[in-house]
């Protein structure tokens, strides 16, 4: 008999869509005018956006309340300009993490004049993190998905080496892992907490997590469980991972 575990699928072609000639963006949960009754936030995690920005073009975030923010390029890098005066360009293989007090202004630009650009947009509730304070910062991350095949890799850790140059030091709000496995691959996450949930994201291929088919584009909200079964079902599919109280 299959485990039953308690969790719900965000299907990819149920999402929220804005598109204009020079940008698209799709919405795995409740955002700006998209609002729907069962797409709303998983704990402190309320904004997924899969975006896609033409070259030479650029886009503002606006952070509504205090968050924290992580950008990861999916196709292309991703040039960055935040409220506290930080610019960098983010490149395949790092993701850029944003502590921003309501009111802090990011502007996301595609540094290439004619290719298009990939990237990701997550965002947390710092009050849903019981966090006293929020003060601005950011931070790179560097990963390398080749070398670190059929695993999760855990972006920003919190012990042992950061494998990065933090422009300033600020530790990201729960855990996010990413990877890249081949067809068949099996893995399983343990979760660190009895209080976590998880959520997954597939950036490419197909992946059952699980027991539940997903595709790219979809995500899966997982909780009340102390291990996640990963199987890859198709070569070079790439996972985004989340966990974090609920």
């Amino acid at each position: 008999m299959i485990p039953q575990s308690k969790g719900k699928i965000f299907l990819s072609d149920e999402r929220g869509h804005h598109e204009l000639d020079w940008f698209r963006s799709y919405h795995t949960f409740n955002f700006g005018q998209y609002q729907h009754e069962h797409k709303g936030a998983m704990g402190p995690l309320y904004v997924l956006n899969d975006e896609t920005l033409a070259g030479g073009k650029s886009v503002t975030l606006m952070a509504e309340e205090d968050s924290d923010i992580l950008l990861v390029p999916v196709v292309g890098a991703l040039s960055v300009k935040d409220g506290i005066g930080n610019s960098c360009l983010v490149d395949a293989g790092q993701c850029y993490l944003a502590t921003a007090p309501a009111g802090t202004a990011i502007e996301l630009s595609n540094p290439y004049e004619e290719e298009l650009i990939n990237f990701l947009q997550v965002w947390f509730k710092r009050g849903e993190a019981n966090v006293p304070s929020c003060k601005p910062a950011a931070q790179l991350c560097s990963f390398d998905l080749y070398a670190n095949k059929d695993k999760l890799v855990e972006l920003f850790p919190r012990t042992g080496s950061w494998g990065h140059e933090p422009i300033t030091s600020n530790k990201p709000y729960g855990r996010q892992f990413i990877g890249k496995f081949t067809g068949r691959a099996e893995i399983t996450h343990t979760i660190t907490s009895p209080y976590n949930g998880l959520f997954v994201f597939v950036i490419e291929g197909a992946f059952e997590v699980q027991y539940r088919m997903l595709h790219a584009g979809d995500g899966l909200a997982l909780w009340d469980l102390q291990e996640v079964e990963f199987e890859a079902l198709s070569n070079d599919a790439i996972i985004l991972v989340v966990e974090m109280m609920v």
